[in-house]
C-alpha cells in the first residue's frame, strides 16, 4: 500500500534560464512534489520519524533551487528527485516546476516522475 505526502505552491528564487539575461537575477519557481510511500507506521505511531519530515524537504528544496544555476527547468527537477530519493522509504516522485513571469502571462511548467529501482 503506497500513500501520497503532497508540498504545493513551493516559491523558491534562483538564477536559472537558457536565454541571455535570466541568470542575472533571481526570479521566482514555482514548485509542487508528491511523494508515494508506506505511512502506515506513522499512522499507528505518530511519530515524526515515522514519515517524511515535510518542514525538511521543504527547505532543501528552496536551497536547492537559490544555490544552484541551470539552463533548464529538467535540470533543477531532477536535483529535487534526488534529493527526494534520499529516503528509502520513498518508492515513486513527482515534481512540477513553473516558471511564472516569463511568456507575457504564460507560465511553463515541467513535471518529472521518477520510481525506485529494484
Amino acid at each position: 500500500m503506497t500513500d501520497t505526502i503532497e508540498l504545493r505552491g513551493i516559491r523558491a528564487f534562483g538564477r536559472h534560464g537558457a536565454n541571455p539575461g535570466e541568470k542575472d537575477v533571481p526570479q521566482p519557481f514555482d514548485l509542487d512534489v508528491a511523494l508515494e510511500l508506506d505511512l502506515a507506521a506513522a499512522r499507528r505511531t505518530d511519530v515524526l520519524g515515522e514519515t517524511v519530515d515535510y518542514d525538511a524537504l521543504h527547505a532543501s528544496i528552496v536551497q536547492i533551487v537559490g544555490t544552484t544555476s541551470y539552463d533548464l527547468l529538467e535540470r533543477i527537477g531532477q536535483d529535487v528527485l534526488d534529493r527526494i530519493f534520499r529516503d528509502p522509504r520513498v518508492v515513486a516522485a513527482q515534481v512540477s516546476i513553473g516558471k511564472p513571469k516569463l511568456l507575457a502571462g504564460a507560465t511553463p511548467v515541467v513535471t518529472l516522475r521518477q520510481t525506485r529501482a529494484g
